[in-house]
């Protein structure tokens, strides 16, 4: 591993989990009627696409060991520039059939880099 990518990821995994915990036990209606939610949520979904992008410039070989990681740097991008075009159920969907998968694929890495041992 390259000296930047155990941050990356760690940047990963922590907005990962940061939008897991604040949406669990909430419903899509609840996503679309908290601003502030939405807001966040995004910001850390914008988070994640950026230093998944920086991985892949530092580190392309571990990026290509997450999965749909061009999908997620162009997330990423939709959420920057096209604010217009964000989709209240596709940012939903993603929360609930990606996330725990990112973490754990992101976890695994670092816990490669610590010889086996779960990274904290």
């Amino acid at each position: 591993m390259q000296p930047k990518t155990p941050k990356l990821l760690d940047d990963v995994r922590d907005a990962a989990a940061f939008i897991c915990r604040s949406t669990d036990g909430k419903t899509v209606d609840d996503y679309r009627g908290d601003r502030l939610l939405r807001h966040a949520v995004e910001r850390n979904f914008e988070i994640i696409g950026e230093a998944v992008k920086r991985l892949l410039e530092h580190d392309p070989q571990v990026a290509a060991q997450i999965g749909n990681y061009a999908q997620i740097i162009s997330f990423r991008n939709v959420l920057i520039h096209g604010y217009d075009l964000i989709d209240d159920q596709q940012v939903w969907q993603v929360i609930q059939d990606d996330l725990r998968v990112l973490i754990a694929a992101v976890e695994g890495l670092l816990s490669e880099r610590d010889g086996g041992e779960p990274s904290s």
